[in-house]
């Protein structure tokens, strides 16, 4: 049986098992009915996560900002929160005519693969501050963020982790001095050859409509 994450306006359900407050498993008797939202892929029995159906505010579960250091926290439940949480990132769409930079990163989670120039939103920024930072350091010249284009969000197949990304215009001053320690390689393509060649589906699917208008 898979386990469950019941979490509401940042409130967790959790039960006490073997002196650790941890998730319930489905099929656990549960006090309130649930409306099971994704199955993700977290350890081997895996983790529904689910909303619950409740009459009012749950004020006596535990905040899932409370779990990193509570003393009971089974690895599980910490696991759970940190998985759920979600991961931010800020692209850019930098045009040159009907075609747009791609790049190629060195390292990190698209490692050889093709995606639009951008990153991680670190603590404390705006996505078009983490953008104009990323593009600067990947390719290695000024950059100016434009307009938003597009928010998107998905939950990876793979990873069972919440993305959400921001796209937005940028342009560069002059041609891209790649860092080599982060891009192997850059080049412009076609707006639909793009869509293809990117190994993200969303941002596949942004570059698609792109090339349509």
């Amino acid at each position: 049986m898979a386990y469950l994450y019941l979490e509401i306006d940042g409130k967790v359900y959790t039960v006490e098992r073997e002196g650790k407050l941890t998730l319930p498993r489905e099929g656990d008797p549960l006090p309130f009915p649930y409306r099971r939202l994704w199955r993700l892929p977290w350890g081997e029995e895996g983790v529904v996560f689910a909303l619950p159906q409740l009459p009012s505010h749950p004020h006596h579960w535990l905040s899932k900002d409370e779990v990193p250091t509570h003393p009971q926290a089974s690895p599980l439940l910490r696991e759970a929160v940190y998985r759920s949480l979600p991961r931010v990132v800020a692209e850019g769409i930098i045009r040159q005519g009907r075609e747009v930079l791609l790049v190629k990163a060195s390292r990190g989670l698209t490692k050889g693969l093709w995606s639009l120039p951008g990153g991680f939103l670190q603590f404390g920024e705006a996505p078009e501050q983490t953008l104009k930072r990323e593009l600067e350091e990947e390719l290695g010249v000024e950059a100016r963020v434009g307009p938003l284009v597009a928010v998107r969000a998905k939950v990876g197949p793979h990873s069972g982790l919440h993305w959400l990304f921001f796209f937005y215009q940028a342009h560069i001053a002059g041609p891209p001095r790649p860092n080599p320690d982060e891009i192997s390689e850059v080049r412009f393509a076609p707006l639909p050859e793009a869509a293809r060649l990117v190994a993200d589906e969303t941002m596949g699917g942004v570059l698609e409509e792109l090339s349509r208008r």
